[in-house]
């Protein structure tokens, strides 16, 4: 037997976040001095594009000088992201790093997360 909510739509069942993902990408983001700060070379700064995805409950989190091919994991990336809401938050709290500067690194998880 199928279960339908009240308005007699098939009910759908919750999802779960270790079987979805999401990504977003923010390009062209002049960042501010200091720029962000990578794990792989430490900071970069200047024209950089912002790459998150959302898998498996977490938000990772992705930098290149726009145009690249390389792209570098923001330090303090993965961050814990329950849902896809929280992970496009967390997206645009980094696009408002990058924006800052100051050696941007990963927002940290909202506190309900």
């Amino acid at each position: 037997m199928t279960e339908h909510d009240r308005a007699g739509r098939q009910a759908r069942p919750p999802t779960d976040p270790r079987n979805s993902w999401a990504t977003w990408t923010t390009q062209s983001i002049i960042s501010g001095p200091g720029g962000v700060t990578t794990a792989e070379i430490g900071p970069i700064s200047g024209d950089l594009t912002v790459h998150t995805t959302w898998v498996d409950g977490e938000a990772r989190l992705t930098v290149q000088y726009t145009g690249a091919l390389d792209w570098y994991t923001v330090s303090g990336s993965p961050v814990p992201a329950p849902d896809e809401t929280t992970a496009r938050a967390i997206h645009q709290a980094m696009v408002n790093g990058v924006k800052t500067g100051r050696g941007a690194s990963a927002p940290a998880p909202p506190a309900d997360a």
